[in-house]
């Protein structure tokens, strides 16, 4: 019993690593997805693109809730800049 207990908590100390990796790659694709449409979608409105980063920031943060800083550091300059770029706001 106590072997099988050891082995459970190494595969769960084990897993978690793949997990967060798991998480961080979902992040990178989402994002990626997010900036090319904002990007690339002539008929997306400022309004729409607007939608689409404040989702993209709920679900990031819903997968990494203590991590907003973070976020704003990374994503949240990439996506402005994009916005700016598009739709020439300043």
């Amino acid at each position: 019993m106590r072997g099988e207990k050891r082995e459970e908590r190494g595969t769960q100390n084990q897993d978690q690593p793949d997990d967060e990796a798991r998480r961080i790659r979902r992040l990178q694709v989402m994002m990626s997805m997010v900036t090319s449409v904002i990007s690339q979608d002539p008929g997306l409105t400022v309004e729409e693109a607007s939608e689409l980063a404040a989702g993209a920031k709920r679900a990031a943060l819903a997968m990494f809730p203590d991590k907003e800083l973070a976020y704003d550091l990374l994503y949240k300059p990439r996506l402005q800049r994009i916005m700016r770029e598009r739709y020439r706001l300043q």
